[in-house]
């Protein structure tokens, strides 16, 4: 990947929008971690770009082979380090891929998870979006590609969306800077709680297993008492998946 900064920067940090600064590859003292999840070839590099000023700054995560890429933004004098995920379609942790994204959400607790979606192909992309909130609290559906929708002739109740799901959404074309001002509004509204999202999650459930959860989340929860997504944990370990397991034997959760 590039790692030269986007021409367009001028050597950042660089004012875009009233109350923003792009930092760069400046992400020391922040105030926030924002995370990037979506599918791939839905835009999520070029809302990272835009948000930060940059190309890519990218190296491994640790012990692995997947590339990782951080930047930082500054707005309303705070600073916000942004941790661009891998493109993945689930977080079932059935790759790697899916392992960092998964484990990053989960383990790393960043205080937002902005979940870029292609706004052509929404209903493909609501299996991670529906995954990603069973996970965090604190989420925000960036709509993507909206260009592409429109020329597609393909209409988007946000509203209804944004109400469905139960956090804030927000419409964008990334590569031509649309949007983009909104959706740091929204994530800095959202990471200082002037936003309380209330994030959908999986209802029909069996009754036995819904039991089975409920006990486990207990449990769960005494044993962690400040984590968030016990239930989603408890649904991972009747699963058998042994990430999971391994980090709650390991006390890793908190």
């Amino acid at each position: 990947m590039d790692n030269k900064v986007n021409s367009d920067c001028n050597g950042c940090p660089q004012y875009n929008a009233k109350g923003l600064k792009k930092l760069g590859v400046n992400t020391e003292n922040f105030d926030f971690v924002v995370a990037l999840a979506g599918n791939p070839n839905t835009g999520k590099s070029t809302v990272f770009n835009a948000l930060t000023g940059l190309r890519q700054h990218t190296g491994n995560w640790p012990g692995k082979t997947v590339t990782r890429a951080e930047g930082a933004f500054e707005y309303n004098d705070q600073k916000y380090k942004l941790v661009d995920l891998p493109g993945t379609y689930s977080l079932l942790s059935t790759s790697e891929d899916e392992e960092v994204a998964r484990n990053f959400i989960l383990f790393g607790k960043p205080d937002v998870t902005v979940i870029i979606v292609d706004a052509s192909r929404l209903e493909r992309n609501l299996n991670l979006v529906i995954q990603v909130l069973e996970i965090t609290d604190k989420a925000v559906l960036c709509l993507n590609l909206m260009d592409e929708a429109k020329r597609n002739h393909i209409k988007i109740d946000e509203r209804a969306l944004a109400r469905d799901l139960g956090i804030p959404v927000v419409p964008t074309s990334a590569r031509f800077n649309e949007g983009i001002p909104e959706l740091i509004k929204t994530i800095t509204e959202v990471a200082n709680g002037k936003i309380i999202c209330k994030p959908h999650r999986i209802k029909n459930v069996p009754k036995n297993i819904q039991k089975a959860v409920n006990k486990l989340s207990a449990e769960i929860e005494k044993e962690f008492p400040t984590i968030p997504n016990s239930r989603w944990i408890a649904f991972r370990l009747l699963e058998g998946d042994t990430q999971i397991i391994n980090a709650l034997q390991a006390g890793e959760l908190n």
